[in-house]
């Protein structure tokens, strides 16, 4: 016979091991990279960050790394960027160059 107090320790259980999965399939990326050239690949890695191409830009969630980390290191990967935004906020003329000077 199973208890009904066990039946709903189970289901708050599993409640919690879903809901951080449901939240962040919803959410928006956390960073947009446009590239001055279209890109050859959709799918990018950066120090285990993945970047997928929507349309006019490489997406990704937020990483560990400081976003201007995270700009060299996807501007390494697609060449020069036109722009780059991390959570919302675009980069300024100057924090785009610095981040091109380590473009491929």
């Amino acid at each position: 016979m199973i208890r009904p107090l066990s039946l709903a320790a189970a289901a708050i259980v599993s409640a919690a091991l879903l809901s951080p999965v449901a939240a962040t399939a919803g959410e928006a990326p956390y960073y947009a990279a446009t590239p001055v050239t279209a890109p050859a690949k959709t799918t990018l890695i950066t120090s285990g960050t993945v970047w997928k191409w929507h349309t006019t830009a490489f997406t990704a969630n937020k990483a560990t790394q400081r976003d201007a980390i995270m700009c060299e290191l996807v501007a390494k990967s697609t060449g020069k960027l036109a722009s780059f935004t991390a959570g919302g906020q675009e980069f300024d003329a100057a924090s785009l160059e610095k981040c091109n000077a380590r473009a491929k």
